[in-house]
């Protein structure tokens, strides 16, 4: 084996091969790729089981199913796209992928601990879909499997609850593995504010993981409990409280949003300043701002709760709070931008993504101040504006974020580049079929429109028919930008080992990395946006062709 060889060729671990060598591997950038696909495959049934509602809801009454189908669709529809894909898809690909060549190591702290996220996030995926086949059929609960509706429907709530369980338990591992590595791996001479913005977004991220993913599993465990053994935790007519669940779920779920969206801004983060050939403004701002979201967005879970039934008071403090966390939020935006203003801005499909990201995430942003307010809250509770805001905020934020870190990071992971032309187009439908998808339904919320609805009133129904087209749009777009990518390793066309002009580590290695990342020992620079020789060599390059002219 040379030292430049590919980690694609080196067996891991040594004197396995195949199938083998993938499945037992403890290599971190294999397990990325292993969540690659796996994650790529829920993706697609969850977008699937979304586009069958849409379908459905195009017109009033039945069209392509019944409502218990569609009750089961949507469950399906929100429990992957939650738990399969939406939190684990950056950090499990790409945080395993790139955090330790970030930080110049050579694997993760506990390389075997992260081949068992990975095992136990397929056995939670499998165990979801599973119990659409076995007992009474899948849950028509939703993804909150809210009390007292999860304890007395008769279809099979048990075996979906022990499967978010198990994939909470993936969650929590790899969010301990990255916290150990980032204090005990980074390599000599890299210091706290010498880490790129990626690798502090997962280690925000990865606090939230480990210290408010428990609290639902607990919920999860007390939900199984009340139902084998009917002990009345949330039962009122054995003393138990059901307003207890939505506390105890909210307290995980919604910082829960937060493991979502931090690692797609650190994904923005990267991309931003390498494309506009210039340091991010504000770099320390990020990094707090970070944090503080991690810990601000642990004490607004009760936001969701205002029709639940709370004191004048506590309506008052979790609406203060609420809007108190768009402050770290707003400081991102505001550093992006201004790290874009006067840069020399290279166009290329992750920065592409990446703008679309900005708009998508600030409509979502802000209609969630809309949502905090607790008098407009009232008004919208549970209608289809929510719906909009929450896929705004999630799908326009993570799911454009993963795109374009799927863009941005793919030359580096398989050493091939794509077509830019049909990234741009895919990119393009893909993001005018979401606006087309998901603005109607403001509109229907605010004539109130509820959400989780098989049916509805015809006045409902242009703006329904308008956000089924638009749906086609996106997945279209969406289908494009996957061919694209995927006919890239077709053509292989060889990527260059620093294609976009990057400055943090992993554009120090080769494309893709070797076993052991790096080939030689890694040089931290002071400040882990400094563009100065990337400019250098741009400009020596632009004399010599002149010259030659």
């Amino acid at each position: 084996m040379t030292a430049t060889e590919s980690f694609y060729h080196t067996p891991s671990p040594p004197g396995l091969k195949g199938i083998w060598a993938w499945l037992l591997t403890q290599d971190h950038k294999r397990i990325g790729l292993m969540y690659l696909w796996a994650v790529g495959l829920w993706f697609c049934i969850a977008l699937c089981c979304g586009l069958l509602m849409r379908v459905e809801l195009m017109s009033a009454g039945r069209t392509i199913m019944g409502p218990e189908v569609y009750n089961s669709l949507f469950t399906l529809h929100g429990v992957i796209m939650i738990f399969l894909f939406v939190i684990p898809a950056v950090p499990s690909i790409f945080g395993n992928f790139f955090l330790p060549i970030q930080i110049g190591a050579d694997d993760v702290f506990f390389p075997k601990l992260n081949l068992l996220s990975w095992y136990l996030f397929m056995l939670g995926a499998f165990l979801a879909v599973a119990s659409l086949f076995l007992g009474e059929g899948f849950p028509d609960t939703g993804w909150t499997f809210y009390v007292p509706f999860s304890l007395t429907t008769d279809k099979n709530v048990s075996l979906t609850v022990t499967a978010a369980f198990i994939l909470g338990m993936s969650s929590m591992l790899t969010g301990l593995n990255f916290i150990t590595t980032v204090h005990r791996m980074r390599t000599k001479g890299m210091g706290w504010m010498q880490m790129p913005l990626f690798t502090w977004s997962l280690y925000a991220t990865s606090w939230v993981q480990i210290l408010a993913t428990p609290v639902l599993s607990i919920t999860l465990l007390m939900v199984i409990f009340e139902r084998v053994f009917a002990i009345g935790l949330f039962d009122p007519g054995k003393g138990g409280d059901p307003i207890l669940y939505q506390h105890l779920f909210w307290m995980y779920s919604h910082p829960a949003v937060y493991i979502m969206i931090l690692p797609a801004m650190g994904v923005i983060s990267e991309i931003i300043p390498v494309f506009s050939r210039k340091a991010v403004f504000g770099y320390k701002g990020i990094v707090l701002s970070s944090m503080g979201i991690a810990v601000a967005g642990s004490l607004v879970w009760a936001h969701h709760m205002y029709t639940s039934g709370m004191s004048d008071v506590a309506v008052f403090v979790f609406s203060l709070l609420t809007f108190l966390v768009a402050i770290p939020t707003a400081v991102k935006v505001f550093s992006w931008i201004a790290t874009m203003y006067k840069g020399a801005i290279e166009m290329t499909p992750p920065l592409y993504l990446a703008l679309i990201f900005i708009y998508l995430f600030c409509v979502g942003g802000l209609t969630g101040l809309v949502l905090g307010s607790a008098g407009t809250d009232i008004h919208l509770h549970d209608t289809h504006f929510v719906v909009a805001h929450f896929h705004f905020t999630m799908f326009g934020g993570t799911g454009f974020a993963f795109f374009a870190a799927l863009h941005y990071w793919w030359p580096k992971m398989f050493g091939i580049m794509y077509n830019f032309k049909k990234a741009y187009i895919g990119a393009t439908l893909a993001a005018v079929g979401f606006i087309f998808h998901y603005v109607p339904m403001f509109i229907l919320g605010m004539q109130g429109m509820p959400r989780r609805y098989y049916d509805y009133l015809p006045k409902f129904e242009r703006g329904n028919f308008l956000a089924g087209f638009g749906g086609f749009l996106l997945v279209i777009g969406i289908i494009l930008m996957f061919y694209n990518l995927l006919m890239s390793f077709r053509k292989r066309q060889v990527a260059p080992q620093d294609p976009w002009g990057g400055t943090t580590l992993e554009w120090s290695v080769p494309s893709p990395p070797p076993l052991h990342n790096f080939v030689e020992e890694p040089k931290v620079k002071a400040y882990p946006y400094d563009f100065s020789e990337v400019i250098a060599q741009a400009q020596n390059a632009q004399a010599h062709q002149e010259s030659e002219k």
